[in-house]
C-alpha cells in the first residue's frame, strides 16, 4: 500500500523536543504509536518491520523515541516507566492535536520496557486508547494496580523460548481485567530474530489493531 504521508515530527513538550516517524496510509483506520525497549529507538529494524506491515494494512505507525538524546545515556531514564509513560501521555496528547490525525483512532504497541509504559499511558487515558499490543514486553513493570485499571483490548505476544519473559507475562495476564490475550510465538527468543517469528508477530498485531480500532462518532 501506498504511504502518502511519511515525515519526521519533532513534538515540543515540557521545554524538550522529542521525535517520531510519522507514517500516514491513504484513508487510515487508525494510528499506533510504538513505544520501543530500553537500549534501542526509532530506528529499531524490528519496530520499523512491523511498522511496515502496518501500513500495509491501512493502520498509521508514529515510531518514538520517548527519551531525548542526552537523557538516554542515563540507564535509569530508559526504566524509568513512569517518565516513559507520561511521555506517551503527552505524545498522545500532541496528536490529538494535529489536523491530520485528531480523528484516528489510537492504539500503542510497546516492546520490552516499552509496553509497560504503553499499558501505564493507556490505563492513564482510558478510554482514548482503544488497543495495545505488547512484543516481548515487560508488563509487570506497569505494577499490578495499573495492569487491573488497562480497559482496552491488550496482545501479549511472547516467544516460546524466551521462558522468564513468558512467565512475567503469564503472571501479569491473570492482573488485568481487559479482554487480554497472550499469545507464544513457537521458536521465538526474546528478539525474535528466528526466521518467521517476526513476520507471526507483525501478522498478529496488524489483525489485533484492524479488529479493535474503531472510529467514534
Amino acid at each position: 500500500m501506498k504511504i502518502w504521508m511519511a515525515e519526521l515530527e519533532r513534538i515540543e513538550m515540557d521545554g524538550l523536543t522529542l521525535e517520531g516517524l510519522l507514517s500516514l496510509p491513504p484513508d487510515a483506520k487508525g494510528l499506533v504509536l510504538f513505544a520501543h525497549g530500553s537500549g534501542s529507538s526509532r530506528h529499531s529494524p524490528r519496530n520499523n518491520f512491523v511498522a511496515k506491515v502496518l501500513c500495509d494494512h491501512g493502520v498509521g505507525t508514529l515510531l518514538l523515541d520517548l527519551l531525548t538524546p542526552e537523557e538516554d545515556q542515563d540507564a535509569s531514564a530508559r526504566f524509568d516507566i513512569q517518565l516513559l509513560s507520561e511521555r506517551l501521555v503527552g505524545v498522545t496528547r500532541w496528536v490529538r492535536h494535529q489536523s491530520y490525525t485528531k480523528h484516528l483512532p489510537i492504539g500503542y504497541f510497546g516492546a520490552s520496557t516499552g509496553a509497560a509504559a504503553a499499558l501505564r499511558a493507556a490505563a492513564s487515558l482510558a478510554p482514548l486508547v482503544q488497543a495495545v499490543v505488547s512484543r516481548g514486553g515487560r508488563p509487570d513493570l506497569a505494577g499490578a494496580r495499573v495492569l487491573a485499571q488497562v480497559d482496552c483490548p491488550t496482545l501479549l505476544l511472547v516467544g516460546s523460548l524466551d521462558e522468564e519473559v513468558l512467565a512475567l507475562n503469564r503472571q501479569a495476564a491473570l492482573l488485568m481485567q481487559c479482554d487480554v490475550h497472550l499469545t507464544v510465538v513457537p521458536g521465538a527468543t526474546h528478539l525474535f530474530e528466528e526466521p518467521g517469528t517476526l513476520e507471526t508477530v507483525a501478522r498478529h498485531a496488524a489483525q489485533w489493531f484492524e479488529r479493535h480500532l474503531r472510529v467514534k462518532h
